[in-house]
């Protein structure tokens, strides 16, 4: 039987896999939505390139998410690691560029 210290690190670890895993979810979500002529404006890798690179993030966080690995192993935090700087580098490049299905003829609070 685990000592109660013991079972409350591995409840906040758990807790921060998941969180890390919500964090890839919302990377992956949003690279998506971006169109692929904005990576290649912003000078980014191209957007096939980050999608695979954040599906197999999203993998690793799966993995740490459901215990299938530990967080402390490395593939989580390397997820983890890509997700964060898709959302602090290429996020802030290609979202003037808009996302799928704009129109470049809208106005700053729609389209006219």
């Amino acid at each position: 039987m685990l000592e109660p210290a013991q079972s409350f690190v591995g409840i906040v670890f758990w807790v921060v896999a998941i969180a890390a895993f919500i964090v890839e979810i919302w990377a992956f979500a949003d690279a998506v939505m971006r169109p692929a002529g904005a990576y290649a404006a912003a000078g980014k890798l191209t957007k096939q390139l980050w999608l695979i690179i954040l599906g197999v993030a999203l993998l690793f966080g799966l993995a740490g998410a459901v215990r299938f690995v530990s967080i402390i192993q490395m593939l989580p935090v390397i997820g983890f690691i890509a997700a964060a700087v898709y959302l602090a580098d290429v996020r802030p490049a290609v979202r003037p560029y808009g996302r799928r299905g704009g129109s470049s003829s809208s106005g700053p609070y729609g389209p006219w």
